[in-house]
This record gives C-alpha cells, sequence and structure tokens, in this order.
C-alpha cells in the first residue's frame, strides 16, 4: 500500500528490536483493513529512550508500543498512566494526543483474551493456579489473574525472596490470596492445580530447560506458557501429550496489540487463525 501525506504512524520502541513480530502483525491488520498507515519498529539505545519519545510525539506519530528494556522507563516518562500499569510497574502501549503521552498496559488483556479464547470452558473464579516465575512477565500474569477472579495463586520462583516481595506487593488490596511456594516444591504444587501458568524463559530457544514433573498434574488443568519461542515449548509438549489442555503464548501476543492498533489507526481488529499463521511465518 502506497503511504499518503495523511498517513497515521505507530511503532515498536526497542534495543534491540530486529526480533519483533509486532510489525509484521500491524502490518497484516493494516493491509487486511485498507488502512493508509505504517507499524516501524524502532532501534532505540536507552539513553536516547525519551528524546526518541518526544521526537515521535511531535512527528505525527499516534503513539507507540515499548518491549524490552523501555517498559519501565515509559511508566516514568508518560503525562498520564492507567491504574492497571501502575499495579504492573510497567507500560507497554503509549498514546500520544495533543502535546501528551498516556500509557497503558495490555499485557494483562493479551493473556487473559488468550486463555479464554484457548481454553473457553476455564473457571477462573474456581481455579487453582501455580505461576512459575516472579519477574516482569509473572507480574503482569498475576494482576490479570486477580481481576479475571481468580483468588487462588501459588506463586514459585527459583529465588524465594523475590517471589514474596511480589505476592505481598500484589495481595494488598486484593480479593484472594498469593501464597509462595519453594522452587524445590514446584512438583507437589501441581496436585489439584487447575491452570499452570509458566512466566520463566526457561524452555525457551536458547534457554535452559524448565525442569518439572507432570506426574502430580491432573489431567483436567490448562497449561500455559508465555514463551512462543518455540511456539510449542517443552513443558506444553509434555502436557499436551499428556492429554492436558495447552495454549500457546503468540495469542498473548496478538491479543494485547488489539487496544494499541484500535487507539492510533481507529479500527478494532480481531485474531484469526490467517493471522496467527501469517506470523509465524516471519
Amino acid at each position: 500500500m502506497i503511504l499518503s501525506g495523511k498517513a497515521r504512524l505507530a511503532g515498536v520502541i526497542g534495543w534491540p528490536i530486529s526480533h519483533s513480530k509486532s510489525p509484521r502483525l500491524h502490518g497484516y491488520w493494516l493491509e487486511a483493513l485498507g488502512i493508509d498507515g505504517a507499524y516501524l519498529p524502532l532501534a532505540i539505545e536507552p539513553e536516547n529512550f525519551e528524546t526518541a519519545l518526544k521526537g515521535l510525539m511531535y512527528s505525527g506519530f499516534g503513539g507507540v508500543n515499548v518491549t524490552v528494556p523501555h517498559k519501565e522507563a515509559a511508566l516514568a516518562f508518560c503525562d498520564e498512566v492507567d491504574p492497571l500499569a501502575k499495579r504492573i510497574g510497567a507500560v507497554n502501549t503509549i498514546v500520544f494526543k495533543h502535546g501528551r503521552s498516556h500509557g497503558s498496559n495490555t499485557d494483562a488483556f493479551g493473556f487473559i483474551e488468550n486463555l479464554r479464547q484457548g481454553a473457553e470452558s476455564l473457571d477462573f473464579f474456581a481455579a487453582k493456579t501455580v505461576v512459575l516465575g516472579a519477574g516482569g512477565a509473572s507480574r503482569g500474569v498475576i494482576v490479570a489473574l486477580q481481576d479475571a477472579g481468580v483468588k487462588n495463586i501459588i506463586l514459585v520462583n527459583r529465588t524465594r525472596e523475590r517471589a514474596e516481595v511480589l505476592a505481598a506487593d500484589l495481595s494488598s488490596g486484593a480479593d484472594g490470596m498469593i501464597t509462595v511456594a519453594d522452587w524445590e516444591d514446584r512438583n507437589d504444587v501441581l496436585n489439584g492445580c487447575d491452570l499452570l501458568v509458566n512466566t520463566t524463559s526457561l524452555g525457551m530457544a536458547g534457554q535452559p530447560p524448565l525442569e518439572l514433573s507432570l506426574d502430580k498434574l491432573p489431567k483436567s488443568c490448562v497449561v500455559t506458557d508465555v514463551v512462543y519461542a518455540p511456539l510449542i515449548t517443552p513443558l506444553l509438549g509434555l502436557a499436551e501429550k499428556r492429554g492436558n489442555k495447552i495454549v500457546d503464548g503468540l495469542g498473548m501476543l496478538l491479543h494485547q496489540a488489539r487496544p494499541g492498533f484500535e487507539a492510533w489507526f481507529g479500527v478494532k481488529p480481531v485474531v484469526t487463525e490467517d493471522l496467527r499463521k501469517f506470523v509465524l511465518e516471519g
């Protein structure tokens, strides 16, 4: 599509950014919907982050997505930040309007929408949930689960102290409880589990394996991984082989992009199987 002088512009900021699938994802929607616009990959070093954002805002961009390592810096930069992003402690979507920046976090939305699409029968209110990992991804996942109605979350991390800090922070004012279990007990806490979420990088391409026995995991448990490279991680492959319902991490990426696209380009996009295939091919 040839852009006009009125083309709407958006992009994704990261360092590095060459690995990002977001330009391909948004490009698909722009082409399919016939929108006069572009979504660009923007490699910005951390020391230039604030200057770059100001330049984009005054260059006619509608906004940007923000990825590693800029999400926390984006939280501090934005003139306005929505309550969810404040709870998560990171911004991944910025909308520019009238010379001001509004920051939000759509990762939680993406995670829950992916689960709802991939495991429609999951009862969030009754689900005993085990979350592996206490990093940035875990924070967004736990907030998403709390807002979806999950009352019983067990957090397991290789460093217990980090998990305790996260649990204490996110338990404040929340309806339900987050309990912390030792990493050595990760196999045992799967007993009676309804939802298992891996938020660690273990099992991701180029990372060490996730050493986890599923012997005590009920066959009715839904298993999901925020990683999508590979699409079927060893954890998901093992769970699927034993009969568990699995939800891969690609859908989280696709769904989290929807609110930003609508804000920048004025059209609400949908996630389809054709979109999944197109993004995976790139």
